[in-house]
This record gives structure tokens, C-alpha cells and sequence, in this order.
């Protein structure tokens, strides 16, 4: 059976319309996927607020090279981090593949997160919790391995955003 290729429009909307079900409830076990450097994360679905194509940054003299910009987005500014620069990995390049993912709306903060892609809902019926205890940053949650034997991290969005170094973007 030969797969259907679909648009990129197509596939936002399926997304959307996926994000919107398991808001209401029809798949509370399902978190967002996303792929930021070389990790593979989790993040809530209420946490993860909206997923966007790249916008144009503004760049900001004096800030640390993980700040990317700022973004306006109907009308307001949102902060953006490079997610990958900001864990110490490589900046994270800025192609069609790129989103922005709006994480601070639910929090009273105007903040945006640079990926490099979206990966849509994950189940965690479909994932085995990591025995390795994780350790580092405490917006890393508990560690996931699915049946490929990939790793995900679970991102704990509240501590990333309370996270003293987070909020420090002046070089």
C-alpha cells in the first residue's frame, strides 16, 4: 500500500485538530513530540500551547547567543530560545522544518521555543519509563524508550521556566 503524501497545510490542521482532541480529554495520556539538537522530548499537552511555522526573529543585541529573538505573533512578542543552543548543543537550524513552539501562554509569559521539528502526539501507553534516573537540569522529567529503542526526555515546562539561567539572556 503506497502512503499518501500530504501537505504540509494538511498535516498542520491533522495536528491541530489532534491537539484539540486530546485537550478535550480523548487522549489523556498523549504528549507532544518534538526533536530539539540530537534529543528527542515530551512535553505536556497543556504546556505545549501553540506549534508554529518559523516566524521572522528580531535579533537582541547583548544577549546570550541561545537567545534567538523576538518573534511577533499576532500582534504580540514572544522571547524565543534556541532550545538546543540553550542545553549546549548546536543551534538549531532555521529551515522549513523549523517551529516555534509557544510554551508560556498557560504560565503569564510571552515565551517561544526554537526546535528543529514537531513530531505529533506520542502515547505513553506506547512508551517504557527509563530505569536510568535522570539527572541535570530539573526541567528534565522521567526518560522514555520507545519500541525502536529511541530515548525521550519528558521537558518539565514550569521549572524550564522558572529556571534562573532560563530568564538570564544578557550576556
Amino acid at each position: 500500500m503506497a502512503r499518501r503524501r500530504i501537505s504540509l497545510r494538511e498535516f498542520q490542521a491533522g495536528l491541530s485538530e489532534r491537539l484539540a482532541s486530546a485537550r478535550r480529554g480523548h487522549a489523556a495520556q498523549a504528549l507532544l513530540g518534538i526533536v530539539s539538537g540530537r534529543d528527542h522530548c515530551l512535553l505536556e499537552l497543556s504546556d505545549s500551547g501553540e506549534v508554529l511555522p518559523l516566524p521572522s526573529l528580531t535579533s537582541v543585541p547583548l544577549t546570550k547567543p541561545w537567545f534567538a529573538g523576538v518573534a511577533s505573533v499576532r500582534g504580540a512578542l514572544y522571547s524565543v530560545v534556541d532550545f538546543s543552543a540553550f542545553r549546549g548543543g548546536e543551534a538549531t537550524p532555521r529551515n522549513s522544518d523549523a517551529r516555534l513552539l509557544l510554551i508560556g501562554a498557560r504560565h503569564g509569559i510571552n515565551s517561544a521555543l526554537l526546535v528543529n521539528r514537531t513530531l505529533g502526539l506520542k502515547s505513553l501507553g506506547q512508551l517504557r519509563e527509563d530505569s536510568v534516573p535522570q539527572n541535570g537540569a530539573p526541567w528534565n522529567g522521567t526518560r522514555y524508550t520507545d519500541a525502536a529503542g529511541q530515548l525521550w526526555i519528558r521537558l518539565r515546562i514550569k521549572p524550564l521556566l522558572e529556571d534562573p539561567e532560563f530568564l538570564n539572556i544578557a550576556t
